[in-house]
């Protein structure tokens, strides 16, 4: 089985491969999801299944109106389908990145992709479908995963979440975006 620390092995194995020979970030987020495929071809499909539950609650636990500020200023979007990309498009940076955001979501301003302010995407859609495109390889089930992850006890409570933590306050007021993330408020709006 695959606890998050082994989660977290094997993504920050991968980041370590791939920040060693890719500095294009853009470049990074798919040689990322390969190297964890990569990674998680070599599992049995009960640890893949395991990879993708702590994905789930890992991404779960970041479903906070404070960091979806935070992606809100760095991607530009506020939606729920926007906001999960970037949560895993937050894991993806690896275990640093994601435990100093969830501890202050401002700390994200320290970022090589986001302090210059460009036009990056922290936001990570295709690393969703790591876990499944490896138990498909693994398997050749096309839906083996999404069965297998129905049919887990551990998944029931993970669907359960339906408002993120945390106050909720109004993205477009920039002088409130300035005072709850003021580093970033200066990178995105000033």
């Amino acid at each position: 089985m695959m606890d998050v620390e082994e989660f977290w092995a094997l993504i920050d194995e991968a980041c370590a491969e791939v920040d060693a020979v890719e500095p294009d970030f853009d470049d990074r987020r798919d040689a990322i999801e390969r190297a964890c495929e990569e990674r998680l071809v070599s599992r049995t499909p009960a640890e893949i299944i395991q990879f993708s539950l702590r994905q789930w609650q890992l991404r779960d636990h970041a479903y906070r109106y404070d960091l979806w500020a935070a992606a809100f200023l760095i991607d530009g979007w506020w939606s729920d389908d926007a906001f999960m990309d970037f949560r895993d498009g937050l894991i993806s940076l690896g275990r640093h990145w994601y435990e100093r955001a969830l501890a202050d979501p401002d700390s994200l301003a320290d970022h090589p992709a986001v302090r210059d302010g460009g036009n990056v995407l922290v936001a990570n859609e295709d690393f969703n479908q790591v876990a499944h495109r490896a138990y498909r390889r693994l398997t050749g089930e096309p839906d083996g995963l999404d069965k297998a992850l129905e049919a887990s006890p551990e998944a029931g409570p993970l669907s359960a979440m339906t408002e993120p933590a945390g106050a909720r306050w109004d993205v477009d007021d920039g002088d409130e975006m300035r005072r709850r993330l003021p580093r970033l408020a200066a990178v995105f709006l000033d």
